[in-house]
């Protein structure tokens, strides 16, 4: 059964309807798991086949739309009634005879919902330029238009029970950073300690467990710690190299995200140097969050620490996060930087990175926080300072 309650759902079918009002959308297609989940609860390790849900300013409730075998997944976690369940069969899937999109558009027209704006996720990951094509050629009547992330941008302001789902799933963060501070040890395998993660992650706490994250550990060591997005190896850790992790805790696919970097051995001093400029700016960005506030004065307030240490970070300072599937736990919506005049509210939830990689090596620390009325709260509990182990 999904982790809200009926009414939790109706609240964001309402605010996503008034959204697509805004925009002139008569009905919506997300085909973004964490979309379809915000909107349906289902949830399903089935997004490598199309699935969609509808919103329709004439339809009550959204419709789920999936493959006929996810049917029985739909049933035990959506909020919907079996009326608003519908499931293609075997012979759209990999086809080149059929297209799921041909049966949307089949539920579409069923459904009295055919003609007017539609609105389709274009830029999505689980939506291809032939399942546009599809929908252009058996929708003749109706205008298909750009979602432009309406559902993303909607529910970037979270509710009180989100929070709480994001505050277990820090709970389970604190013990995954943990757990890979303690497994990085000279002569230990990187892929062991991915193991130790992997185990924190899906354990959880005594009182619950934890999910599969949107990306997968991210720990490497030596030079490699050079850039971000690397994840591990086979080859031992060393003393006298930095490990640069990031890590996340997830809990009914709400994340929070968290950083830090373990020096086997003593500290170089530019590492340490390095250490207590980004956690300057880690701190200057957190003072600088609060409601009306916009995303673009956040990070300028960090890149400010950064000049006055001989640096310019030329990457964002954080980014909206919450509830995703793979390939990312970010939202897609609000960033950290120059440009984005995003104005914070309260309930707004950021992964802060202000994290610096150099010519060889680099330094992370981030933790993923919460805008309040007053200002913000990290969600997780975890010394900040460069972690040295001799």
């Amino acid at each position: 059964m999904p982790p809200f309650d009926k009414r939790e759902y109706e609240s964001r079918v309402r605010r996503t309807k008034a959204a697509m009002a805004e925009a002139d959308i008569d009905t919506l297609i997300s085909t973004s798991p964490g979309n379809m989940n915000w909107l349906t609860g289902y949830d399903g390790w089935s997004f490598y086949v199309h699935q969609m849900a509808v919103t329709a300013q004439k339809l009550d409730r959204p419709l789920w739309i999936g493959r006929g075998l996810d049917l029985a997944g739909a049933r035990l976690t959506c909020w919907l009634g079996e009326a608003e369940l519908e499931g293609y069969s075997d012979d759209y899937l990999q086809s080149k005879e059929n297209h799921p999109m041909a049966f949307c558009a089949e539920m579409l027209r069923a459904h009295g919902l055919d003609r007017g704006r539609i609105a389709v996720e274009m830029d999505d990951w689980y939506f291809t330029g032939l399942a546009l094509d599809t929908l252009r050629r058996e929708l003749p009547n109706a205008e298909i238009v750009d979602a432009e992330f309406l559902v993303d941008w909607v529910r970037i302001v979270k509710s009180p029970a989100e929070i709480a789902v994001m505050e277990e799933a820090s709970r389970i963060a604190e013990r995954v950073m943990q757990a890979a501070i303690d497994a990085i040890r000279p002569g230990v395998r990187q892929c062991d300690a991915v193991a130790e993660v992997y185990a924190a992650q899906m354990r959880g706490t005594e009182k619950f467990g934890g999910d599969y994250p949107a990306c997968a550990p991210a720990m490497p060591m030596g030079e490699m710690a050079a850039a971000p997005h690397f994840t591990w190896t086979d080859a031992p850790f060393e003393t006298g190299s930095a490990t640069n992790m990031e890590l996340a805790g997830c809990r009914h696919r709400y994340h929070s995200a968290i950083c830090r970097t373990v020096q086997l051995g003593p500290a170089p001093a530019k590492l340490a140097d390095l250490a207590k400029l980004v956690g300057e700016a880690f701190e200057a960005s957190l003072d600088a969050i609060e409601p009306g506030v916009t995303c673009e004065a956040v990070a300028e307030a960090c890149q400010a620490v950064f000049r006055r240490g001989g640096h310019e970070k030329p990457t964002r300072m954080g980014y909206a996060i919450g509830l995703n599937y793979p390939p990312d736990w970010g939202e897609r919506t609000a960033s950290m930087r120059a440009g984005d005049r995003t104005v914070l509210k309260p309930g707004m939830a950021f992964h802060v990175i202000p994290a610096l990689w150099l010519d060889d090596w680099g330094y992370i620390l981030s933790e993923t926080v919460v805008v309040t009325e007053t200002g913000c709260r990290s969600l997780v509990e975890c010394p900040r300072e460069l972690v040295v182990k001799t």
